[in-house]
């Protein structure tokens, strides 16, 4: 049994207390990269070529409350999606793989998105549901059935109405505008204290499309039952660059595994999540060659996609169900990826380590016990651990370090664990949050 007290504070001999930060170089903290500039309030309709709209449509009681999301694009484009590898995915997630011919990729005009009911668990009916939903849409966009993406949010095992759909769509199709974004990004909120949205921008002087601006755009929901794996995590994306669909998906893939699959609230997979993403070309020159993977163009489009989902993915995290602090782990040091990748993942998703934060209790044993049962490759007297920058051990043991300063440095919005292995050259970070006694209180009344 691990022992929740703190290590014994012997001090012992150490030859350098550098910050680890210091010694890997600058965090990755979700920053922009060179050459990708954030849109101030920007979201999923930022991007040409595409309009947004958010409105209540009878899912919840609360008239106040938008629940009906619309993003159409003003002309059929390519589409690609990543989409959630649980068992128990529910009807929507079927019906747009379904849609996107099985290969998560092809030609798309809309996505309808509900919330309030997750439509999961509910057999044929709900997938003749999840078909109808589409098929309205379609009737009202004026596009094949095929060419709409379904999604929805909400309490799992209810059947999905669809009166609302048969109102809300025509509702929101008459709202439907470039300034919609962000009610669509307010109505696929569940328990997210706020909407999360972003847009960065690139140029294409000097990769082929000199004198183009191009732009990716975002909204996300997702606050509890988050641990992607492609939680309860929606996403659509937009751009207005020029791809093909499959070169599309190959950014999206990367993009996720980079981002939304290295956020984790609570260790819970949703049945729902689900990640889209549409390229209009609309920021092109008419008749332009589409980016061709690999190409410098391509890469500057994958830079500024994955800095949009890292923000979107730090906004999921920060806004965890009753959490109080961001948390972001940086594992270093590793053999391997998969080690570097189980270690991060077994902090960010140690209730004790989460517990800790909420305390403003700088206990790096629970680190060191995360670490230790997670099945990656090391040793203990190479373990290194920092906590907000404040070398806490080295070597596998304590190091003396000042209590009132760590205190001072927990009031910080976002706190930040480093963690070297000293086994190889293997990184990985995830992005988690804190448990308060909210938590509790949120999914111990989350149907009520």
């Amino acid at each position: 049994m691990v022992d929740k007290e703190m290590p014994s504070a012997h001090p012992v001999p150490v030859d350098d207390l550098t910050p680890l930060a210091q010694r890997a170089g600058a965090r990755r903290c979700g920053g922009a990269p060179e050459g990708v500039a954030f849109v101030d309030g920007g979201g999923v309709t930022s991007a040409r070529g595409f309009a947004a709209a958010g409105v209540h449509a009878g899912f919840r009681k609360n008239p106040e409350r938008f629940d009906l999301a619309l993003v159409a694009a003003d002309e059929p484009c390519a589409c690609a999606g990543t989409f959630t590898q649980n068992v128990f995915c529910a009807a929507p997630v079927t019906v747009s793989r379904e849609h996107l011919d099985g290969v998560s990729y092809g030609i798309a005009r809309a996505v309808v998105v509900n919330s309030g009911i997750a439509n999961a668990a509910t057999g044929e009916r709900g997938l003749e549901a999840a078909r109808e939903m589409a098929r309205i849409a379609a009737d009202a966009v004026g596009c094949p059935e095929q060419e709409v993406m379904v999604a929805s949010t909400g309490v799992i095992g209810e059947h999905l109405p669809l009166d609302p759909f048969r109102t809300g769509v025509p509702a929101a199709l008459e709202k439907l505008s470039r300034e919609g974004g962000h009610d669509a990004a307010r109505a696929i909120m569940t328990t997210d204290t706020h909407p999360k949205e972003a847009a960065a921008t690139f140029s294409g002087d000097g990769v082929g499309y000199d004198g183009c601006t191009f732009t990716v755009g975002g909204m996300a929901k997702g606050s509890g039952m988050i641990m992607p794996n492609m939680a309860t995590m929606i996403s659509v994306i937009t751009t207005d660059a020029p791809l093909s669909a499959d070169a599309l998906h190959t950014a999206l893939v990367e993009a996720v595994n980079g981002s939304f699959n290295r956020v984790t609230v609570d260790s819970d997979t949703s049945t729902n999540d689900t990640c889209l993403m549409f390229a209009s070309g609309a920021a092109a020159p008419a008749g332009a060659a589409p980016f061709a993977v690999g190409t410098p163009a391509y890469e500057a489009f994958l830079a500024t996609l994955k800095a949009v989902c890292v923000n979107l993915a730090r906004q999921m995290a920060s806004d965890g169900e009753g959490a109080t602090r961001l948390v972001t782990v940086n594992v270093t040091g590793a053999a391997s990826a998969a080690d570097a990748d189980a270690a991060a993942r077994t902090v960010a998703n140690s209730p004790l380590v989460k517990t800790a934060v909420t305390g403003h209790d700088a206990n790096w044993g629970r680190i060191a016990a995360a670490i230790g049962r997670s099945g990656a490759a090391f040793r203990q007297q190479d373990a290194a651990i920092d906590i907000m920058g404040l070398p806490v051990c080295r070597g596998g043991l304590t190091v003396p370090f000042d209590e009132d300063e760590a205190l001072r440095r927990f009031e910080q919005d976002e706190i930040v664990l480093d963690i070297d292995l000293g086994a190889g050259d293997a990184a990985a970070t995830m992005w988690t949050c804190d448990f308060s006694h909210d938590y509790i209180t949120i999914n111990g009344d989350y149907r009520t």
